[in-house]
């Protein structure tokens, strides 16, 4: 007999393709050496996918183009060039399951011509004005970074304040012009490709810079113009570019904005950039560009749009044949993005389909509906693709993955649910037996329309089997399960309600009785909120002697542990529940709904809703108020200063105008201070004159025939309001009428009064305040400021110089009283005999002391001196000349064969004497600095003997002395001894 052979059947689970790699944009550089790119296309699918290529909507004959080549998935493209290759690139992946696109990805290539090679025409500007050097760079794709060369390459141009290179245009900017800018200019692009960068520059434009000895002084006028509407997508990186002409050079600064809030300055630069924009950063923005002279402003607005991105995909489903099916996907973007469907890479069409613009609806699903589909969101910035397949099933009934459950317990008098769900489609009819009885629905029992059977009320002769049948036009199938009834569960004692403080301790009860044979699970909520005991373990904790006791403790009781509490006693078969509540008593809960009825300039009417007393009256309000800036809540003061318990209103007094506030309200009664209240909105309190004076008034120096005038700006905080300047008063001392000249500005600091009448160091009597568009406020102080000065006019006399030393002189002179200026100090000038005065050497002594020491001399020398004062202005005319001569080098030998002697009280010293040498100034004595111990304060001793007696104290363990040679032309080197005296 033969063997009887075995076959194993092995099943492959199929599915459509999945893209797992798409093609991406793509920038190739012109020309490039490298001959191939490649887009990327990658599907996992079961059986393997079959690829094709699209190029701008249009299939792809591979076939007849040798020029690309399929590697897998992936497209490669030999020798490419803009005129053959560049667009959009699809890629469509197939199997028997289904078809889908791939997203688009363009191609595109990058280049940068060359500039022309025509020279440039001369270019002549006068000094002090400002200019714009043009670029004009040659075609390219896609943009390029700008740098310019000054006379020669790689010589390159650094930017500054007055200098700016635009990086949208790649003209050169100068604020205003200098002598120094005259020269020859080009402009550098750089173009970086992928993984190349190539620069190209102009022919050298010459700048001719006309000089003037005045150069005129102007306001500033923007020539670098952002664009009125910029439109950006966002997380793109954005920059907005401002620079203006103007002499002294502009500040540049911006703000956005917002409406009739004030300013918030950004950036001071000529560029506004974001690294990664966001819908926040959408608005209108405002570059000021401002110098002592006036200002200028420009606004373009901002528009943030967005590509398509999904929030909503569809996903792998499996319907039953005959049903209905509804598949949903929703994207964002600005504008905002259409909506789309696919079957198998192509428009739906069938009858049976209705496409809305997020939906595609199916009804009565057939088998040739299965397929892969995909929902396409796309808008002007571009198009995404989601995929999912769709698989309609046809099964008989089958119970091996859910059957009904084997055996199934149940509590008498309760209710028991008995699922019946098995695997089928078209959906069964289902029917439910208990032994050969085929049950109906009526007052206990229930069969739901899914099939789930539902017993009530349940006795002892409900225990037995239950079967529940399934058919549909498949086939047919049935499942058993046994009822099992036990004793029901119930609470013997429930928890009981409690009035308590916050921060006491409380026990709620809860006790049970339940079947036996089962476990018994205590579970407490609050205001239907499990328990957590673990994350709660700080206040709660549970108290249980036995199985059937689940009381829990309850330890310093906030007021969020107030409410409504449940305690569930369970088993498998069956649950009880009893509740109880626990008022908690407390600090008021915060105030409602603060709002800001009426503003003036430095008060305002605030009003509020009453919060949960929590069960002890309000006693007391507090309004509580910040800066927006800040993160510091104050006490506000209000009209009264207390606001009582009953009050829903207050008056906040003592605001500064035009300044932005949030408020709160905090409440307390006799258990304390309760939680503030949420912020109000912001508001900023209404305009008025300034009532604080500018501070730091000064002035002084400058050109001939000016008065300078200075001050310290006013913070933003004391400025009351839009439109901010300030006034300046000023007169000669000498004069009764004040003129008055309007500097507006917030930042202006400085004005400078020019008047050919004005003569040098003339006392003008200053005063300014400050302006806004509600009036003007407070004059400072009156102080007196002195027009520029000229260099003095007068020598100081009696010049007199002596030597101090071989290498010092001391100078000393009479003060000079110079009537056109202040005098700072003393400027000496000396120069050695046989040198010429134009090559003297100069010190400077600050202050009025008419006394200087001049060191740093050569021994043995004559020297010519003169003495002038000076001040801000300059150097005055010099004193008639005198001179002298520094003595010789002081002796240089140590004084040598150093002996000493000691009784009980002194020490006597000896040394023989040093001759000097020829070039050396006489010995005239001996120093001896004589030091106790260590660490003492050492004692100097003066002699022209070549011995020398010293008082020892008692006790002196040390004896240190350094003795050296003097003279005319200073001391000698030191020579050193170390004697104990404690031998």
């Amino acid at each position: 007999m033969a063997a009887a052979s075995l076959k194993c059947t092995v099943y492959t689970f199929r599915y459509g393709p999945v893209f797992e790699d798409q093609p991406q944009n793509t920038l190739f550089p012109e020309g490039f050496v490298e001959e191939q790119v490649t887009l990327s296309c990658r599907a996992r699918a079961s059986p393997s996918a079959i690829y094709r290529w699209k190029l701008n909507g249009t299939e792809l004959n591979l076939s007849a183009n040798s020029s690309y080549q399929l590697v897998g998935g992936n497209l490669a493209i030999s020798n490419p060039t803009q005129a053959k290759h560049a667009g959009t690139y699809q890629c469509v992946a197939s199997n028997p399951k289904g078809t889908v696109l791939s997203n688009e990805a363009s191609l595109r290539f990058g280049y940068l011509h060359e500039f022309p090679v025509t020279q440039r025409d001369p270019v002549k500007v006068t000094e002090g004005w400002g200019i714009m050097l043009p670029c004009n760079p040659p075609q390219h794709y896609p943009g390029l970074f700008y740098r310019w060369l000054l006379n020669e390459f790689p010589s390159f141009l650094n930017t500054d304040s007055r200098r700016f290179v635009s990086q949208g245009n790649g003209n050169l900017y100068i604020a205003h012009t200098e002598e120094s800018d005259e020269g020859r200019y080009s402009c550098l692009t750089t173009s970086h490709i992928s993984f190349t960068t190539k620069s190209v520059y102009s022919s050298f434009l010459p700048l001719s810079v006309i000089s003037e000895a005045d150069p005129r002084m102007y306001s500033p006028s923007i020539k670098l113009r952002f664009p009125s509407e910029t439109y950006t997508l966002h997380g793109q990186a954005v920059t907005l570019e401002c620079f203006a002409f103007g002499n002294p050079v502009p500040q540049i600064r911006w703000r956005k904005v917002e409406g009739t809030q004030p300013p918030r300055w950004l950036v001071l630069d000529p560029v506004l950039h974001f690294p990664s924009i966001t819908f926040e950063d959408d608005g209108t923005y405002e570059c000021e560009a401002e110098n002592s002279r006036g200002r200028d402003i420009l606004q373009g607005r901002v528009i943030v749009q967005a590509q398509p991105e999904w929030l909503q995909v569809i996903t792998n489903t499996e319907a039953k044949i005959g049903s209905d099916l509804i598949w949903s996907c929703a994207a964002s973007g600005k504008p905002r993005p259409t909506i789309r469907w696919l079957g198998d890479g192509k428009p739906l069409t069938s009858q049976h389909l209705i496409v809305t613009n997020g939906q595609l609806k199916f009804t009565n699903l057939s088998l040739s509906d299965s397929g892969m589909y995909q929902c396409v969101a796309g808008n002007k910035h571009g198009t995404i693709y989601t995929s999912a397949e769709l698989t309609v099933q046809a099964l008989a009934p089958d119970f091996s993955l859910s059957p009904v459950k084997r055996l199934i317990p149940a509590a008498r008098g309760g209710e028991v649910i008995i699922q019946c769900n098995p695997q089928a489609a078209p959906t069964p009819l289902i029917l439910w037996t208990k032994g050969t009885e085929l049950l109906q629905n009526n007052k206990r029992v229930t069969i739901t329309a899914n099939g789930t059977l539902i017993l009530k009320n349940i006795s002892r002769s409900d225990e037995g089997k239950y079967t529940c049948f399934a058919e549909n036009i498949m086939g047919k199938s049935n499942s058993t399960g046994v009822l099992n009834v036990r004793e029901a569960t119930k609470i013997t004692l429930a928890p009981s309600g409690s009035d308590i403080n916050q921060g006491e301790n409380v026990t709620l009860q809860c006790h049970a009785f339940h079947d036996p044979s089962m476990d018994l699970t205590f579970t407490w909520t609050l205001n239907g909120i499990p328990i957590d005991f673990e994350k709660e373990a700080e206040f709660y904790k549970r108290i249980s002697v036995n199985n059937a006791i689940g009381d829990i403790h309850i330890i310093h009781a906030q007021l969020r542990h107030a409410g409504k509490y449940t305690c569930t006693a369970q088993t498998v078969v069956d649950r009880i529940s009893a509740s109880t509540s626990l008022l908690i008593r407390g600090p008021p809960g915060p105030p409602g709904g603060v709002v800001v009825k009426n503003i003036w300039e430095t008060t305002v009417q605030l009003s509020w809703s009453r919060g949960f007393d929590n069960y002890s009256p309000t006693s007391r309000y507090v309004v509580q108020v910040r800066k927006p800036q800040t993160k510091i809540w104050r006490t506000a003061r209000t009209d009264p200063p207390t606001v009582e318990g009953n009050a829903e209103t207050a008056l906040v007094v003592g605001l500064s105008p035009w300044t932005e506030y949030l408020f709160r309200v905090e409440a307390s009664n006799i258990l304390g201070v309760g939680v503030p209240s949420c912020p109000s909105a912001l508001i900023r309190t209404k305009e008025a004159a300034p009532n604080v004076a500018p501070s730091g008034v000064s002035g002084g120096g400058g050109a001939p025939n000016e008065l300078i005038i200075n001050w310290m700006p006013i913070g933003r905080q004391y400025q009351n309001g839009d439109g901010f300047g300030y006034v300046i008063a000023f007169k000669k001392k000498s004069e009764d009428i004040w003129q008055t000249i309007s500097v507006p500005g917030v930042q202006s600091h400085q004005y400078v009064y020019r008047n050919e009448s004005i003569a040098a160091y003339t006392p003008f009597d200053v005063k300014i305040k400050g302006f806004n568009k509600k009036g003007q406020g407070p004059y400072s102080r009156e102080i007196t400021v002195y027009s520029a000065e000229e260099e003095p006019n007068v020598f100081p006399n009696e010049v007199k110089a002596g030597a101090k030393s071989s290498s010092d002189i001391e100078v000393t002179w009479n003060t000079a009283e110079a009537q056109n200026g202040v005098v700072l100090g003393y400027e000496i000038r000396y120069w050695k005999s046989g040198d010429k005065e134009a090559a003297a050497d100069r010190v400077r002594s600050a202050g009025m002391i008419p006394v200087a020491i001049v060191g740093g001399l050569r021994p043995d020398t004559t020297y010519y001196i003169t003495v002038r004062s000076y001040n801000r202005a300059g150097t005055g005319p010099s004193s008639p000349i005198t001179n002298v001569t520094t003595p010789k080098a002081p002796p240089n030998r140590r004084p040598e064969n150093i002996t000493w002697a000691m009784s009980r009280k002194s020490l006597r010293i000896k040394w023989d004497p040093v001759t000097s040498l020829p070039n050396e100034s006489f010995v005239t004595g001996y120093k001896v600095l004589y030091r106790l111990d260590l660490h003492s304060t050492p004692t100097l001793y003066v002699t022209s003997k070549t011995y020398l007696e010293l008082p020892l104290p008692e006790g002196t363990s040390t004896v240190t002395i350094q003795l050296r040679t003097t003279g005319q032309g200073g001391d000698g080197e030191p020579a050193e001894a170390h004697i104990p005296t404690d031998t």
